[in-house]
């Protein structure tokens, strides 16, 4: 099995609802997003795939969270924008645009500082 992970990331505003602590205040992250992919083989050029196709996919569904208040997003407006849930956004967006065939989309991390992250990986 072959793993690549691409680093990036984007900048948002968001408050936590529910949380009874000073997060539920408007506040902004440098959210540090790591994408994972997997393929148990090789393609003809003995790679998994390009890392500046993962970089272009992905880059195309951060512009949807980059500098927004997060909670005006329609998906955010019935789940929490939690670091857990930026990374379900992400993944289910970006699922679609990379898997195919023997590449499969296996985790997407979303770290909020240096010391916290939350991954989310799908049932399969």
């Amino acid at each position: 099995m072959y793993e690549l992970k691409v680093i990036t990331q984007f900048a948002a505003a968001h408050s936590l609802r529910n949380f009874r602590g000073k997060c539920e205040n408007l506040h902004g992250h440098n959210w540090k997003i790591e994408i994972f992919v997997q393929a148990d083989r090789l393609d003809e050029a003995e790679l998994v795939m390009d890392f500046g196709e993962i970089k272009k996919e992905t880059a195309g569904v951060l512009a949807e969270l980059d500098h927004t208040h997060l909670n005006e997003l329609a998906f955010f407006q019935t789940h929490n924008p939690s670091s857990e849930n930026i990374a379900r956004y992400i993944y289910e967006r970006l699922a679609p645009r990379l898997e195919r065939g023997r590449v499969v989309l296996t985790r997407v991390s979303a770290w909020e500082s240096d010391t916290s992250c939350a991954s989310y990986v799908p049932d399969r």
